[in-house]
């Protein structure tokens, strides 16, 4: 208990002290006539009547600090019994009071207007009136005291929607809603504390860009580059996906399996970065990546391949995640958005809706890189590794793109053999395209009499009996 409410304690029990003895005074000072009540104050009265007020007074004070060092309910308790008491003494007096007898009844019959038969219904509007009274009463008592619980509403919405506030929040009520008000602003400064760190993890990062990225603009740091800042140029982009290879070894809540898809992706970052690329941005199990040369793409996309290999290797009681990476060099518009907080690159082109079919047929087929002929031509002449044209994505009525699979990242022995077989596997795809079905048949039974396992192939070759018995 604070001294302050000590003190007032005290005093109101002083006050309250002398009316044990002037209190006959004052009941003294109304003296019934049997039609009212006639009013004569003796000093003594006056006397009593002062102590009282400043008793109940301090009394009222000391009571309502003490209702705030509650909890809600036992506050509510202590708020209610005394104002019931109240009404049921007043009811309980009003409907007995016919039947009382002496002076003071008959002047409280009076006053009241119920001692006759005409107005006998007088004490049920005086009930009725009590009755509303004590409702309102009640209703005004439950509205304060509950009054900051739609501040708690209120500024939990904030906190749930990560709107938070920057000055401490006040709740008021009870000692409870002070303890909750102390938990919300000790959340909300975790929150504030959180939200620099990754404010200032942002511009870590930002300072931390590859130099491609800065390339990309002609400056030399990121203060230097301004939001809205664009400009058109051929580019390389990487679309990199996880998929799964099978069900899980072992069951995944929500958190474990965002952390693990997280732990493989924190593998791609630094391999995007040595191959002189940059993350555009992260697309939850996946990466979009930025190369100003194409070779840098493909040898990535070639080490992100091997790398997922390891990383499944290490991880065996968990599921495999494969990867499957699709490449393709066209202009685009480059630009940084955001605030000065926060400046991102961002890609503004329909390269992604290109990226996402093919990484389509990589799932269809089977393969894990696949690229366009654009980026094939944009290769320098010197860059040198194994491929294989695997067929045309129709972009739209009017425009089809040739792409090929990467054979880098097979085994070896698979590598060598598709390699003798490349001619055969691409005359299929010819025939396949030019609905030549037979001769697709004979060259993917070809291709799979000596590497049965090549999915391509398998799938190229069921398509082509599908469509010999749809013709027959």
């Amino acid at each position: 208990m604070k001294t302050s409410t000590k003190i007032l304690s005290i005093l109101a029990v002083v006050a309250a002290l002398p009316n044990i003895f002037l209190f006959k005074y004052l009941m003294n000072a109304f003296v019934p006539t049997g039609k009212s009540f006639e009013i004569h104050f003796s000093p003594l009265a006056w006397v009593s009547l002062a102590f009282g007020i400043v008793a109940l007074i301090l009394g009222g004070i000391v009571f309502f600090r003490f209702l705030k060092t509650q909890k809600l309910t036992n506050a509510l308790f202590f708020s209610v019994v005394p104002l019931t008491l109240v009404y049921g003494v007043f009811v309980t007096y009003v409907t007995s009071v016919k039947e009382m007898d002496g002076v003071t009844a008959e002047s409280m019959r009076a006053t009241l207007k119920i001692s006759s038969a005409e107005n006998s219904y007088n004490s049920l509007l005086w009930v009725g009136l009590a009755t509303l009274v004590y409702l309102i009463s009640l209703f005004v008592i439950i509205l304060i005291m509950c009054k900051p619980l739609s501040k708690v509403e209120k500024v939990t919405k904030n906190l749930g929607d990560g709107r938070m506030k920057f000055d401490d929040f006040k709740v008021g009520g009870t000692k409870q809603f002070k303890e909750i008000e102390n938990s919300l602003n000790k959340i909300n400064y975790q929150y504030k504390q959180k939200e620099n760190k990754i404010r200032q993890a942002n511009l870590a990062e930002q300072k931390n860009l590859s130099k491609q990225f800065f390339r990309f603009f002609g400056k030399e740091n990121i203060a230097s580059l301004e939001s809205g800042s664009q400009i058109k140029k051929t580019a390389t982009v990487l679309l990199f996906d996880l998929e799964r290879e099978q069900k899980n070894a072992k069951t995944l809540s929500l958190e474990e399996n965002f952390n693990y898809i997280n732990s493989y992706l924190k593998v791609v970052y630094p391999l995007i970065k040595r191959y002189n690329g940059f993350v555009d941005k992260y697309l939850g199990d996946g990466v979009l990546a930025v190369f100003s040369e194409p070779q840098d793409a493909i040898e990535c996309a070639h080490a992100l391949v091997r790398a997922i290999d390891v990383k499944n290797k290490s991880q065996k009681e968990l599921h495999a995640l494969a990867c499957k990476i699709a490449i393709d060099t066209r202009e685009v518009v480059f630009g940084v958005v955001g605030e000065e907080e926060k400046k991102e690159p961002q890609i503004i082109s329909d390269i992604m809706s290109t990226l996402e079919k093919m990484q389509e047929i990589n799932s269809y087929i089977g393969s894990k890189v696949l690229f366009s002929k654009q980026a094939l031509g944009s290769l320098a002449q010197n860059f040198q590794f194994d491929y294989r044209f695997t067929g045309v994505l129709t972009i739209d009525t009017d425009d089809q793109m040739p792409i090929y699979e990467s054979l880098e990242t097979l085994p070896k022995r698979k590598k060598e053999k598709l390699k003798k077989l490349k001619n055969k596997f691409e005359s299929g795809v010819r025939a396949y395209n030019q609905k030549n079905y037979k001769q697709a048949k004979e060259e993917f039974e070809f291709v799979l009499h000596y590497v049965p396992e090549d999915q391509p192939s398998y799938v190229y070759f069921n398509k082509t009996l599908e469509k010999l018995k749809e013709s027959a």
